[in-house]
């Protein structure tokens, strides 16, 4: 408390004085002979913890003074006494209706202005101490979450680098499909038929869940999976099984976990339906048009592009041009037309992101 600092503003250098005399024995005294310069104390070093403030002053007056100080970030939580000569109940309730903490009135009576004083700087210290506790908490809960979020992505990329395992194409495709779905999101999210869905909220738990989708792979045996050629028919129903086994396997891991998870619904989503086509076509449930996720329907169309423009065994990549008119001439039957139409308005960054995470040829 003695370390406190008194800002006394008065334009009687006699009062100035007197008050500066009772006072500047337990605390740091400043002092300003108008409002302009008390404005000007107020905010240079050492700041005042408190403001004791005339109110009759000529040129600026007290009231003029505090709703000066409460406009100014820098002063606005400093808390102002009014010392003056006038005593009517309006005046006092003007003063407080201000902002001033209280109201002494003249002539000063030490013991009074003391007490005033102590009382007023106990408050702001115990304020000064429930804000900076509060930023702490509110500091080390951002920590937590984002210690929590980092380890829930490191989990994530665990388990979709287990379908890596199993396929060497798996890793930058992963990287690829999740910026691909990113971009798409963002471009729908003011679209009318997207908004409610595609939230601020919505898109990275999309972008977290995304790695996600072909989880089910894990599940395929190697001479399917690692086929360097065309699978047969009966190869083909095993292979399709992967997204089954991927939504599965999320949600085995949704059980296992004792609160709600947001992201597992999306990542269920994006693994169960990802294969699934617009005109009804598609697998493993044959899901149409809008009973199709909108997470889903971002993801097959990234999954496909993806697939168009990369080497395989199998085949070359297709070059970029080419893919954009194959998915083009998919809109409304393999894709949501106005997912489509994100994918062509997005198209340059389709491509950045591709050579970005250009695997190895």
């Amino acid at each position: 408390m003695s370390e406190a600092t008194l800002l006394i503003v008065d334009d009687d250098p006699t009062i100035l004085s007197a008050m500066s005399k009772v006072l500047e024995s337990t605390y740091r005294v400043r002092a300003a002979n108008s409002g302009l310069r008390a404005l000007q104390v107020a905010t240079t070093d050492p700041r005042p913890d408190l403001i004791l403030l005339d109110v009759l002053m000529s040129g600026m007056d007290g009231y003029s003074v505090l709703s000066r100080l409460k406009e100014n970030q820098a002063t606005h939580d400093i808390p102002v006494i009014f010392v003056t000569a006038m005593e009517t109940a309006a005046d006092e309730e003007k003063g407080l209706r201000l902002g001033a903490v209280d109201y002494i009135t003249k002539p000063i009576r030490p013991a009074i202005l003391l007490a005033r004083v102590k009382a007023h700087l106990t408050l702001k210290q115990a304020r000064d101490f429930l804000h900076d506790k509060n930023a702490y908490l509110e500091a080390e809960v951002a920590r937590r979450m984002e210690e929590n979020q980092a380890i829930q992505n490191v989990s994530i990329r665990a388990l979709a680098h287990l379908a890596e395992t199993r396929d060497s194409e798996t890793g930058d495709h992963i990287l690829r499909t999740q910026s691909y779905v990113q971009v798409l999101a963002t471009q729908l999210q003011d679209h009318p038929r997207f908004s409610d869905t595609i939230t601020d909220h919505y898109i990275p738990l999309l972008s977290r869940s995304a790695p996600l989708h072909d989880i089910g792979k894990v599940g395929i045996p190697d001479s399917i999976l690692l086929k360097p050629g065309k699978l047969t028919d009966d190869e083909w129903v095993v292979m399709k099984t992967h997204a089954e086994l991927g939504a599965r396997a999320i949600e085995q891991a949704e059980r296992d976990v004792d609160q709600p998870v947001d992201f597992f619904t999306l990542a269920k989503q994006i693994a169960h339906w990802h294969h699934e086509r617009w005109d009804g076509n598609g697998y493993p449930d044959g899901l149409a048009g809008e009973t199709i996720p909108v997470s889903a329907r971002l993801m097959a169309l990234a999954d496909v592009f993806d697939a168009l423009i990369s080497k395989r065994v199998y085949k070359p990549p297709m070059p970029f041009e080419k893919a954009r008119e194959v998915i083009a001439a998919d809109r409304g039957r393999q894709f949501d037309p106005d997912v489509t139409d994100a994918f062509l308005t997005s198209f340059d960054e389709f491509v950045h992101i591709a050579h970005k995470y250009r695997a190895g040829d």
